[in-house]
This record gives C-alpha cells, sequence and structure tokens, in this order.
C-alpha cells in the first residue's frame, strides 16, 4: 500500500513540475492582460446527394444519370474579449470565415466556389451593475454581428451564401455588415431598436437594409411573448423598398399540471400599398411523453403563406423575407422542398413530427409534410406541390463534435408535374460534421 501511495506522490510531482515547465516556455500573446480574451474555432464538412436532379428530368449530360453530389466546408476561428470598466464593461469580437463548395454541385447550389472574408467585426457596451433595474439593463453593439428575432421567421440570416461564395448549405455567414443595436432589458422585459444591412453575395446584392423595434416579455419559464416592427429598404427590390412588416408571437407552456404540453404561434402583415400587401400565418401544438423510453416528443405545425391573387391589382405574394435555422424544419420546411425548391411563398404546409432522444447523446426523429400552393401557379390546375419525409439524427460524439445525418424522399404531385414535367420521386442524403471550440 505504501509503495503504491509513493508511486502516486512520485507521479503528482513530476506532474507538477512538467507543467512548471512547460509554463516558463509559454510564449506571450502580446494582448493586453487586463481583457479577458476568449479563442474560439468552428469548423464544418458535409457531403450531399440526390437521386434525381432537382426535380428536372432533363439535363445536359447524355448518360441519363439524374444524380447530383457535392461537398460544402468551412472553418471559422474567432476571438472575443472583454474590459470591465467601473460596473459596466466593454466587449468585442473579430472572426473571419472560409469556405468551400466543390465536386460539381448543382447550379441552384452555384459552381465550385471558394471565399475567406472577415464576419464578426464589432464593440460593445453593457451597462452591468451601474443601474438599479437590472444587471446589463443596458446593452449597445455596433458594427459586423449577429441579430435575429424569435425562432427565425422573418429576421435571422444577416450573411447571405452560395454562388460565388460557396456554403449553400453550410451558411456559416450570418453576421450583417452593419448592425446598430441598442437593448434594453428590465425584469421580464425585452426592448429592442435595430439598424441592419444585410452582407449579401456580391452578384445577387439587393441593397437589403432593416430598420425596427422588438419587444419580448416572459412570463415564468414557459412562456414568450414577442411583437415586432420591421422598415425595409432596397436598392433593386421595389416591393420590398418601404414595405413595413408587423410580427406577433407566442411560444408556451400555459398548463402547469401539463408542463409537457406547448404551444407555438406567430403571425406576420407586410404592407407596401399595391406592391406587397401579404400574411403569413403559423400554428404549432406538441407534446413529450417525459415518462416513456426515449421521451418521444409528437408535434403537428400548420404554416400558411400567402400568395397572389391574380384578379387583384395588388401583389399579395409573400415576401419570406430573411429567416434561419431554429431546428430542423424551421424556417427552411422540408430538406428538399423548403432547401432547393420551395421558399415561405404561396405556399401552405403540413407538418407531422416525431422527435425522440435514445441517449443523451443522440437524437433525432422523422418528419412528414403536405405542401401546396395559396394561389395556383400559372396555368397549373392543382395546388397541390409535394409530399415529403425526413429522417434525421444527430450525434454528440463529445463536447466538440456533433455529427448529423439525413435521409429524404419527395413525392412530386400535380401541380409539381405540371410545372416542371416531373414525375420521378426525388431521393436526397446528407452527411455533415461539426466542429465547436
Amino acid at each position: 500500500m505504501r509503495s503504491r501511495v509513493t508511486v502516486i506522490g512520485l507521479i503528482l510531482v513530476a506532474t507538477a513540475a512538467q507543467a512548471q515547465a512547460q509554463k516558463k516556455h509559454e510564449r506571450p500573446t502580446g494582448l493586453p492582460k487586463k481583457v479577458e480574451w476568449t479563442f474560439n474555432f468552428d469548423a464544418g464538412l458535409g457531403a450531399f446527394g440526390f437521386g434525381n436532379s432537382l426535380y428536372t428530368d432533363v439535363r445536359p449530360d447524355p448518360s441519363g444519370n439524374l444524380s447530383d453530389d457535392w461537398f460544402e466546408s468551412y472553418a471559422k476561428p474567432a476571438l472575443s474579449a472583454r474590459l470591465h470598466a467601473g460596473k459596466g464593461e466593454f466587449f468585442g469580437k473579430i472572426s473571419a470565415v472560409g469556405e468551400r463548395t466543390y465536386s460539381v454541385p448543382p447550379p441552384l447550389v452555384g459552381s465550385e466556389a471558394s471565399s475567406f472574408m472577415i464576419e464578426d467585426l464589432y464593440v460593445g457596451w453593457r451597462s452591468g451593475k451601474a443601474l438599479a433595474v437590472g444587471e446589463n439593463a443596458l446593452e449597445f453593439t455596433f458594427g459586423r454581428a449577429q441579430y435575429k428575432i424569435g425562432h427565425g421567421l422573418l429576421l435571422w440570416d444577416g450573411g447571405g451564401e452560395g454562388g460565388t461564395r460557396g456554403g449553400f448549405w453550410s451558411n456559416a455567414r450570418k453576421a450583417w455588415a452593419l448592425a446598430g443595436v441598442a437593448r434594453f432589458h428590465a425584469k421580464k422585459n425585452t426592448l429592442e431598436a435595430f439598424y441592419l444591412d444585410r452582407n449579401e453575395v456580391p452578384e445577387s446584392e439587393k441593397g437589403t437594409r432593416v430598420a425596427g423595434g422588438n419587444y419580448e416579455r416572459t412570463i415564468g419559464k414557459a412562456t414568450t411573448l414577442g411583437a415586432s416592427y420591421l422598415h425595409f429598404m432596397s436598392d433593386s427590390t421595389p416591393a420590398r423598398d418601404g414595405m413595413n412588416v408587423f410580427n406577433l408571437r407566442a411560444y408556451t407552456a400555459p398548463l402547469r399540471k401539463l408542463p409537457n404540453l406547448s404551444f407555438e404561434a406567430e403571425y406576420a402583415r407586410e404592407d407596401n400599398g399595391d406592391l406587397r400587401k401579404s400574411t403569413a400565418w403559423n400554428v404549432l401544438g406538441a407534446y413529450e411523453l417525459s415518462k416513456v423510453s426515449w421521451t418521444p416528443k409528437i408535434s403537428y405545425r400548420y404554416a400558411f403563406f400567402q400568395g397572389d391573387d391574380p384578379a387583384t391589382p395588388a401583389n399579395e405574394s409573400f415576401d419570406m423575407l430573411l429567416p434561419g435555422f431554429h431546428d430542423w424544419g424551421t424556417w427552411w420546411q422540408g430538406e428538399i422542398g423548403g432547401e432547393y425548391f420551395l421558399s415561405n411563398s404561396n405556399l401552405v404546409s403540413h407538418q407531422l413530427r416525431v422527435h425522440v432522444k435514445p441517449s443523451g447523446s443522440v437524437s433525432g426523429g422523422l418528419i412528414g409534410y403536405a405542401f401546396k400552393h395559396d394561389q395556383l401557379v400559372g396555368t397549373n390546375t392543382s395546388k397541390d406541390v409535394a409530399t415529403e419525409l425526413d429522417a434525421y439524427t444527430d450525434w454528440s460524439v463529445n463536447s466538440n463534435f456533433i455529427v448529423s445525418f439525413v435521409a429524404a424522399l419527395a413525392h412530386p404531385q400535380a401541380a409539381t408535374t405540371q410545372q416542371y414535367n416531373q414525375t420521378s420521386n426525388l431521393t436526397y442524403g446528407m452527411i455533415y460534421v461539426a466542429y465547436a471550440y
């Protein structure tokens, strides 16, 4: 027993000596020591493949092979800083994103392309304990920064992807080219004012800017209510330039005796005179079987995005604006439909989802969709677009790596057959590895 203790003691002494020696040889960063520095590194690599070529039965390749396969990758190093000043603090961040799309992607995704550019580059100040109304009651951010509202139905993605930049699916760029955000938070209330200039892909530059305000109130631990006003400006899209958008939303589990029963609802109204008068809304109900093995969660969502009625002088087609990825199925509806050939405009969708957690590191599920048009398209005589079934799995290998698997099948219905002359089912698969440090 004594010899075992002696060995352990020698190991500890040797480890301590090694740590001290290593510390002596550590190189100084050269950064100010009064500032708290945080380094992060994110990266991703994905493989994507279609069994048929994006609902097109013909292509230039005479072989008749309708498959499309490609790869995407990205890397994002970042350095954040905090400097205490009195009872408040200054903060900032700088990051860069390198992206690449390769292996002959389909035209919708973009050609083989790569890019490297600054992503985050902002400074800010928060009040800390300086104000009696609460910690960090005031916060200001200015520069290239991310900003989103709610679950990303209307406003999330500040950076364009695909095309000459690469990264169509990876979407590693989310920061706005310029974001000015002022936030006031007191107890259960948050009020924000913002001005945002989008970082768009050069060949698709529309000069999109948006200014507005956002209010959120939390009630207990399970309810958040929100209301937003957005005013859009655009240099090359008349229907968007000058458009006002009004948004109401609620995410809630209102019954104390049924905490596993939850609801979501959101409404949006777009108004720009006859150039745009449109609405969109959705409702979701979900129930989690928390006492059942794998804790399955079952949900149903109905989503409506208005289409243009040709019988009226106004344009009623909903502008999908700048949505983002909150969870599988939001707000790109369908790993085939929403990602590659449908948008949140002139669309009615029914979504049925079952989500399970076999273990603490693995989760997954099935999502079924039925897609319909709100208004007939062109000479189509049917509003039935497609049905789709998606299967997904997320595996947290460790604290740094997450691997996601997706398999999907879409069946074209009459509207798609009439519009694209497509009758074949479309199959899709994806493997994506994400690293975060």
